[in-house]
């Protein structure tokens, strides 16, 4: 089933044009979640907006917006004029400049979405893909839409590309405003750290390896609501926060990799060896009527 797209927009670079679609990156209906219900009835709750110096239920008819610009104090602003002030909506991600790719850190990566061409865009799309993987670049875009001007990154993705919403520079908080105490690593700690994270390394990254357990957890309980059982919490150790001895921790983990790796080894050895035995066992005689 082919993906459905959210948005139709058009990228520009030099003076080319290429009419492009947006398709969503994630899969709708994932997290589960709760609603709010009256206890008594099982009925859902309605949310409503009531004023609190009139003591009345406020119907979306008599609702317009405002911008606080005091404390307590709002200038109103009715639709014709909200769409005045709002930026103009440009059909267009106009790009500005290629940089390296390494050199956006993930902490400007915000949210991403899937670009494919639109009609008549399937040869430009292409040539802008293969562009980008070759000379080991992205393109910085300016994209505006519904009243906010947005900083994008496009980026080859196996065969087409991928734009991702960016923050601005204002919106990234230094790494420097976390607290983080002068330490000494130890060159032997330094040695069983490495020997420990080649122990668990791959080469390649399978994402489909990884489940949400915290959800199917949930589903799970909820399924077990569902035909009449009664949910109980199981008891749970507090996390350890404090590590006593660096050295110790890390010669135990080493430790349990390799007991953990010949265990499972050596189970399905067992269990290989205990096949055939069970089929060569002879079979017991009937005895005489």
């Amino acid at each position: 089933m082919s993906a459905r797209a959210i948005a139709s927009t058009t990228i520009s670079f030099g003076l080319v044009s290429l009419p492009v679609k947006l398709y969503s990156t994630g899969e709708p209906g994932h997290r589960v979640s709760f609603n709010l219900v009256h206890g008594e009835c099982g009925t859902r709750l309605k949310q409503h907006y009531t004023c609190p110096q009139c003591d009345v239920t406020v119907g979306r008819d008599a609702m317009v917006k405002g911008y606080e610009f005091s404390k307590g104090q709002y200038v109103l602003f009715q639709e014709d004029e909200l769409k005045a002030i709002e930026a103009p909506k440009t059909d267009g991600i106009e790009i500005t400049e290629f940089v390296p790719a390494d050199l956006v850190s993930p902490v400007y990566l915000e949210k991403a979405y899937y670009l494919g061409p639109d009609k008549g865009g399937a040869r430009a799309y292409r040539l802008l893909s293969q562009a980008l993987r070759e000379s080991g670049r992205v393109a910085i875009a300016k994209y505006a839409t519904r009243g906010k001007q947005y900083l994008v990154m496009l980026r080859p993705h196996e065969d087409g590309i991928v734009v991702d919403q960016l923050r601005y520079a204002d919106e990234v908080r230094s790494f420097a405003e976390v607290p983080i105490d002068a330490a000494e690593v130890k060159p032997a700690e330094m040695t069983l750290a490495r020997q420990l994270i080649d122990q668990s390394s791959v080469e390649t990254f399978g994402p489909q390896k990884y489940t949400d357990e915290v959800r199917e957890k949930m589903l799970e309980l909820i399924q077990r609501k569902l035909e009449g059982q009664e949910i109980t919490v199981a008891p749970t150790e507090e996390p350890r926060t404090q590590i006593i001895d660096l050295m110790a921790a890390l010669k135990a983990s080493l430790a349990g990799a390799e007991e953990r790796k010949p265990a499972s080894r050596a189970g399905k050895k067992s269990e290989a060896e205990a096949a055939p035995a069970k089929k060569a066992a002879p079979k017991k005689k009937r005895a005489a009527g």
